[in-house]
Formats: C-alpha cells, structure tokens, sequence
C-alpha cells in the first residue's frame, strides 16, 4: 500500500509540472505573437504613408468649395489617406499603382485666393501646401534666418499644354501682422522641358514681389523623371537636381542669402501642379509625384 501511495503521489507531481510547463509555454507564446502583430500594426501606419507623410501636408484642387468665397478645394490628410474623394476630386488627384499620385489640373476659376475670369492674372493649380511638421495651423511656419529645411521632391510632367510652363516646387512666404505680402519667394519652374528657379532677390523698395526676381535656368529633363531638391541653410537657398535618364546629378549648389539681405517672412514649401495658364478652359496639365521629403532641423 505505501508503495503504492509513492507512485501516485510521484504520478501526481509530474503531471502538474507538465500541466504548468504547458500552460506558461503557450501564455509565452501568446504574448510573442501580440507582440509581433503590435509590430506589424506599426509597420503598416508607416507602409501606409509610403513615401508621403500625408499628416505635413494639405491638398488644393481647382473646384468650388461651395462656401460662396469661389475658392479653390482643400482636401486634408485624413481623406488623402483613406481616399476618401469625391468622383470630381478624383479627377485631379488620384494615386496610380505604383504607389504614386497623378496631379491632373486646367483653368476653372477656382483658385486658392478666390475665383477669377480667363487672363486675370490667377492661376489654378492641384498642389501640397506644407503644414511644418504635422502642425495643423496655417499660421505655423518655418523662418528661413536660422536652421535648416530641405524638400525633395520627385516628380514626372506627362504633358503640360498651353504655354508649355507648370510650377512643381515652391518656398512660399507668409504674410502676417508686421510684414505685408505674402511672397512666392522660389518657384520651381518646368518649361517646355526646361528646369527654371526663379528667386525673389532684395527689392528697391523694400517689398519682396516678383517685380524683383531673377531665373537660372539648372536643367533639361524633358518628360523625364527628375528630383528637385531646395534646401535652406541658415538663410541662404541651396538647390540640386537628379535626372538619371538625362545623367544628371547636380549637387546642392549656393544660389541666394536671404538673411544678409534682409529677408524676414516666415515660410512653407509647396510642390505639385501649378498650371500658369488661364486663356481658357481647355488645355491642361498632368503631374506624376513619385514622393515628397521634408526635413527640418
């Protein structure tokens, strides 16, 4: 009988060391395995921006915002994300399946300062408008006179009808309750193939308007896929640009000091489909954006 009793009781506590071994190992397990899918969940919010962080961003397209002000449409991150578009919205933005976006854009009347008549002096245009960081506010602007703030940009122009001219890339300055005007201090030009930088320089008069601007004139890319890169290091502008079908490479090179010549705006980068045409409502223009970077630091 003892005997017995020394088997059972032997039977009893190999059984629960089996039971408990088991038990932690698949709690182990479990906890791996959340573990990997928490990753993979952040893998996905990254894989969803792709090479686009849509929250640094706004979009404007050329259709009445239906407020009454004529205005342009501005289509915010979240709704970029999710593509939630209306089938208009869509025509002028829309991504393609290699993970890049179509800027589709012509002369509607519909512009971001308010609707104007052909040969008005306004232009429409499907573009990002930078918010600096992330930050959701307008108002909130980066200063040219200290730091550093770069954009690349890589993009392809399909076709660009009319007078053959379409701004991809811009350093834009913000008026606010001490400075008047609200310069396009550095546009990014493609004409007619051509790359064109034209830079606001110091003006007579003490007001930064393209009465006062000079062009360089840095490439030809054609229908070519190219970067554009800005660059602005403690005020002074910098470019580069990268063509591999034309063997371009150009590094970043010195173009302007700002902050020695008095240049004081707070500032956002741009980049998409600036159509400089408004003779009518019929030629178009159509920009492929394979990726846009900020950085700032």
């Amino acid at each position: 009988m003892k005997k017995n009793k020394i088997i059972f009781f032997s039977f009893l506590v190999i059984s629960l060391f089996f039971v408990f071994n088991c038990t932690t190992s698949s709690s182990s397990t479990e906890e791996e395995i959340i573990d990997d899918e928490e990753i993979d969940d952040n893998d996905d919010d990254v894989a969803d921006e792709g090479n686009f962080v849509w929250k640094n961003w706004y979009l404007s397209v050329p259709i009445d915002r239906a407020d009454g002000s004529e205005k342009a449409t501005s289509i915010y991150y979240e709704d970029i994300i999710a593509y939630n578009l209306t089938s208009t919205e869509k025509k002028y933005f829309y991504k393609n399946d290699d993970e890049s976006y179509t800027f589709y854009t012509k002369f509607t009347g519909f512009t971001t300062s308010g609707g104007a008549d052909l040969d008005d002096g306004k232009y429409c245009r499907t573009e990002l408008r930078e918010y600096w960081k992330g930050v959701q506010d307008t108002e909130d602007n980066w200063y040219m006179d200290e730091g550093t703030h770069e954009m690349e940009s890589t993009l392809q122009v399909n076709f660009c009808e009319g007078s053959g001219q379409t701004y991809v890339a811009q350093i834009h300055g913000k008026s606010s309750a001490t400075l008047s005007g609200s310069p396009a201090t550095v546009k990014v030009q493609w004409k007619n193939g051509d790359i064109v930088i034209e830079y606001y320089v110091k003006p007579d008069n003490g007001v930064w308007t393209s009465s006062y601007d000079e062009k360089i004139t840095i490439g030809t890319v054609d229908n070519e896929k190219f970067t554009i890169k800005l660059r602005v290091v403690n005020g002074v502008l910098q470019y580069a640009l990268v063509c591999e079908s034309k063997s371009i490479a150009q590094e970043y090179t010195a173009l302007y000091d700002y902050k020695s010549n008095g240049y004081n705006f707070d500032n956002y980068f741009k980049t998409g489909n600036y159509f400089k045409w408004n003779k009518d409502y019929t030629a178009a223009s159509e920009v492929i954006l394979y990726s846009v970077k900020t950085n700032h630091y």
